[in-house]
Parts: structure tokens; C-alpha cells; sequence
């Protein structure tokens, strides 16, 4: 079945003094039926985790104008732009006096198929209708004791370290590159990269079915507005990108 891509983009504060997510949605600039969206969330100190954000976002806009399909596979691109970007972070260490770390998560829809490649905490969703059909894994202490059984969702939320990552880029050691990928697609079908200052606040059923709900700008704002109740005064930076799959109108199929 034919379908079409509703996109949105979405960005608060929180209650941090600045804002160290950065998120992107890029089309291919020559080739129609593609495009990306990329999102990271910085950490380092003042300026330092915005600057390694947003060379996540740069190297993702980089690489994917100059993809081609043809001589290179999904997955080539999508760990190229993490691992460029955490080698280009690392060397701003010589040159500011920060320590910038970043997540990773990158999405890639090409001919009606999806690609997926993370590395961190910041999360991909991948709901068809109400349901998750795939979620990334945390690389953090607490992701780490819940896949040991350790831990579970309620526990987790709660966990005092549960900001400590085992993998991001920036750090001494090479980032942990986890990918995902859906061959058959349909209208029905959505995709959500988020940062932790919006997912510690929701089920997966409450994601899944708000944006099902509605279109990708009102369940941006919905869950933005809805995280921002929750974290009462404590939240963190959040970022958000909506990719939702929808049938066509009947004229166009």
C-alpha cells in the first residue's frame, strides 16, 4: 500500500539554562522519496554539549547529501555519521577547554523501508498504530541492569544513576552502535526519536497512541506540554521528531 510522510520537529528547554539537544529532518537534496531525521542530546558542561550536538546533527546533513544508494548500503551511512561525529568531537577537546559528549540517534527512510542506528540514551520508536514494534536500547547503567533483569520500568525511572551512560560519543571509548531496520511499511506505521527529557515521562502505549491521535505538530506539542506538567519543575531538554506514515488521498494512489 502506497503512503505518504507527515514530519514534524519539536524543541523546549525544560528548566535547564541551556538548551544542549539539538534534532534535524533533512529531504535528499537530489533524490525524492528519501530523507533522515537525526537527533542528539549534548552533555559537557556549558556550550560543550550543545557544540557536540550539533556536530551530530552537521555530519548527518553532510553525509546524507553526498549518499548514494547505489555504492553505498543504509547501514554505512548511518554509522559513518556517528562515527565521524564522535571523532570530530573528540578532537574539540584540544581546542576549547569543554568535555563534550552527545547521544546519537539516526533514521533513515529510503524506498519505502527504514533504517535505524543509535548510540546512548536518546531513544527510536517504531509504533504501528498503538503498538511498538521495535524501541532502541538504552546503552546506560540503568538500560544495562534491565536487560540483566535487574530492573524494571518502574524501578528504572527512579534509579539514582539512571543518568549514568555506559556509550556515547565524545568519550575515550569507540561508541556502541546499535541498528534496527523495517522492511514492510505501511500507512499506519510511525516513528519517534526523542531525548530523555521526554521519554522518562511516558509509556510506550501513551506515545503510540497520541500520535496516532493526532497530526505530528499537535502530538509534539501534546507530549511537550504533557512532559513539562510531569517533570514539575525539574525537567530536562526536550527534543522530539515525529515521522508518521499515512495513506495517501485516493486521487494519488
Amino acid at each position: 500500500m502506497a503512503f505518504s510522510a507527515e514530519t514534524c520537529v519539536a524543541m523546549h528547554i525544560g528548566n535547564r539554562a541551556e538548551q544542549q539537544d539539538r534534532v534535524g529532518l533533512f529531504a535528499h537534496p537530489k533524490r525524492p522519496g528519501m530523507m533522515m531525521a537525526v537527533l542528539a542530546d549534548g552533555m559537557g558542561g556549558h556550550s560543550g554539549g550543545a557544540m557536540a550536538a550539533e556536530q551530530v546533527i552537521m555530519r548527518a546533513k553532510q553525509n546524507f547529501e553526498s549518499y548514494a544508494p547505489l555504492h553505498e548500503a543504509p547501514q554505512e551511512l548511518l554509522s559513518s555519521i556517528i562515527d565521524e561525529a564522535h571523532t570530530i568531537i573528540k578532537l574539540t577537546r584540544f581546542t576549547s577547554e569543554k568535555d563534550p559528549h552527545s547521544t546519537a540517534v539516526t533514521f533513515l527512510l529510503q524506498q519505502g523501508k527504514a533504517y535505524w542506528a543509535h548510540c546512548g540514551d536518546s531513544r527510536l520508536y517504531y509504533f504501528r498504530d498503538t503498538q511498538t514494534v521495535a524501541r532502541s536500547g538504552d546503552h546506560s547503567l540503568v538500560g544495562e541492569l534491565m536487560r540483566k533483569g535487574r530492573l524494571d520500568e518502574a524501578g528504572a525511572l527512579k534509579h539514582p544513576q539512571r543518568n549514568v551512560l555506559l556509550s556515547c560519543l565524545g568519550s575515550e571509548r569507540e561508541p556502541r552502535i546499535e541498528y534496527g531496520g523495517a522492511d514492510k511499511l505501511d500507512a499506519g506505521d510511525s516513528f519517534l526519536l526523542c531525548s530523555d527529557g521526554l521519554w522518562a515521562y511516558f509509556t510506550d502505549f501513551e506515545l503510540a497512541s497520541t500520535i496516532r491521535a493526532h497530526t505530528p505538530r499537535a502530538a509534539a506539542e501534546h507530549l511537550i506540554q504533557l512532559a513539562r506538567e510531569r517533570g514539575g519543575g525539574c525537567g530536562d531538554n526536550i527534543s522530539l521528531a515525529i515521522v508518521k506514515l499515512v495513506a495517501p488521498p485516493s486521487s494519488a494512489r
